[in-house]
């Protein structure tokens, strides 16, 4: 197995079209998500609820992922898992819910990159992928548990980058991505939130009615494209809209 990437949350959305792109491009994927999906020569799947720190502990406790990654020449590790709720302003969560959130937006994203780069130290051409978000640079009212967690990636990729230019990573690459509007389940959770919790609701509304929102598939294209490039590693936490490629 040359290629080898990990996906988390490949079962649906932008992780299932991920998924999709790197196996018809010959790439073994690894997905780690609650549910599995339909079987497929080159893809392994890992049943794990991604918020559950202890489960996905345990889970890397076991051999799986570096026996997975021993036979790479080119590793890549994309974290792609995440949730958009809670949706509400400051003084109307529910604990567990922020806790929940943080656990799968932050927690699991540096847990699995610290895990990805101690199972494969020898591999030459390593990439560590952060789905990150315009929410990350933008504020937004209701957003601020989403909005604090997709920042919170695309600092830690700015630290591995400097890890990296201090010549501690070796092949390593790594970038933060916003990835634009994508029309997925996130989105319809965005739309059926309450304006009282999210006051730009209307803009993500018209969003869908207009037709502005890009398919999965067609920013999973270009996603995979980007970053199996040269170019990726350069530009540490691009938007995905401004790249030709």
């Amino acid at each position: 197995m040359s290629h080898c990437v990990t996906i988390s949350g490949h079962s649906r959305g932008l992780g299932l079209a991920l998924t999709r792109q790197f196996l018809a491009a010959g790439w073994h994927v690894l997905g780690i998500s609650r549910k599995k999906i339909a079987e497929h020569p080159g893809l392994q799947q890992a049943s794990i609820d991604l918020s559950d720190t202890a489960a996905l502990t345990a889970w890397l406790s076991q051999p799986t992922l570096s026996e997975w990654l021993a036979p790479a020449e080119v590793a890549m590790l994309i974290n792609n898992a995440g949730q958009v709720t809670p949706i509400a302003t400051g003084g109307r969560s529910d604990p567990a819910d922020l806790a929940r959130a943080v656990s799968l937006n932050v927690s699991a994203p540096l847990i699995l990159t610290d895990a990805f780069l101690k199972a494969n130290p020898y591999c030459q051409d390593r990439r560590v992928v952060h789905i990150s978000s315009g929410a990350a640079r933008n504020a937004y009212a209701g957003w601020g548990t989403y909005c604090a967690s997709k920042a919170a990636l695309d600092h830690h990729a700015r630290c591995l980058a400097a890890e990296i230019n201090a010549g501690l990573h070796a092949g390593l690459r790594v970038g933060s991505i916003a990835p634009g509007v994508i029309d997925t389940d996130m989105q319809a959770d965005v739309r059926s939130s309450d304006e009282a919790d999210f006051p730009s609701r209307s803009r993500f509304v018209d969003l869908k009615v207009s037709g502005a929102l890009s398919s999965a598939e067609s920013v999973a294209g270009k996603l995979q494209r980007y970053v199996c490039s040269d170019a990726f590693g350069s530009d540490i936490t691009p938007d995905l809209r401004s790249i030709s490629i």
